[in-house]
């Protein structure tokens, strides 16, 4: 069994499911409980769904669109979007998700982390910490769908939340995110280098050598997937398809 876990990463918008480029202009991929069909054929160990409207909306989880892609899915789930306390998160994990990822609330309410670690276990609670450089380079952590700069230091940022109980980081460089040029690895080694948690590496990534290279170079313990997933090539249309395991031991324990 592939030792790194490879996760395809979603987002939802309204009901339905998009791609982003570096978290604006996104493009119709289609029908979450569909795609979910068709991940579960090509048998993906682990999905990802991230609603990236919900908390600039100030509205609650989809809790309707969650219940049927846990009726379709048949691997492990994780959930981010508009979660603010623990009844909200509770609800997620009966629909049938085991794990909830946070990103926004934190930063107006950090205790949020311990709480849902307390509740549910590390191992169920993900913060998403998202970054940009500034036009100086210096990394800095966003909230709302990258439109809110936060002004913390990401490294410090995933320090506290790991202090604070999170069991992973799912961290998402902005400026490659949709791009297909690879990941940040600079980035992601700062983070995997500072905390003990797993680090999930994602935005950026185009080709095999891309996984490879933020595993071997940036120190990733897991990478999630958005365009590489979702559409035939950079360019083209959509068509949901998941690497078999020979072509990502190639890249990864080569």
């Amino acid at each position: 069994m592939l030792k790194v876990r490879i996760i395809p990463c979603l987002l939802l918008r309204d009901e339905s499911l998009v791609k982003t480029v570096q978290f604006k202009k996104f493009g119709y991929i289609g029908d979450p409980a569909n795609t979910c069909r068709i991940f579960n054929e090509l048998e993906v160990d682990e999905l990802a769904f991230l609603d990236i409207t919900a908390s600039r909306e100030k509205r609650k989880p989809n809790y309707k669109i969650l219940q049927e892609i846990a009726d379709e899915c048949f691997m492990p789930l994780s959930y981010g979007g508009g979660i603010r306390n623990l009844q909200e998160a509770e609800r997620i994990f009966n629909i049938g998700f085991e794990k909830v990822v946070l990103n926004t609330y934190p930063f107006e309410n950090p205790g949020i982390i311990t709480t849902l670690a307390n509740a549910f276990g590390s191992q169920s609670v993900i913060v998403a910490i998202d970054v940009k450089k500034s036009v100086w380079g210096k990394y800095q952590a966003y909230s709302l769908s990258g439109t809110v700069n936060q002004k913390r230091n990401p490294v410090e940022w995933a320090k506290e939340v790991q202090d604070r109980g999170a069991g992973e980081i799912l961290l998402t460089a902005i400026d490659h995110e949709g791009t297909w040029k690879g990941f940040d690895i600079a980035l992601t080694a700062q983070i995997a280098g500072s905390v003990s948690i797993p680090v999930i590496a994602n935005g950026g990534a185009g080709a095999f050598r891309h996984i490879g290279e933020v595993v071997k170079s940036g120190h990733a313990s897991a990478v999630a997937l958005g365009s590489m997933v979702v559409y035939q090539k950079q360019g083209m249309g959509v068509l949901i398809n998941f690497p078999d395991e020979k072509q990502l031991t190639s890249v990864i324990e080569s």
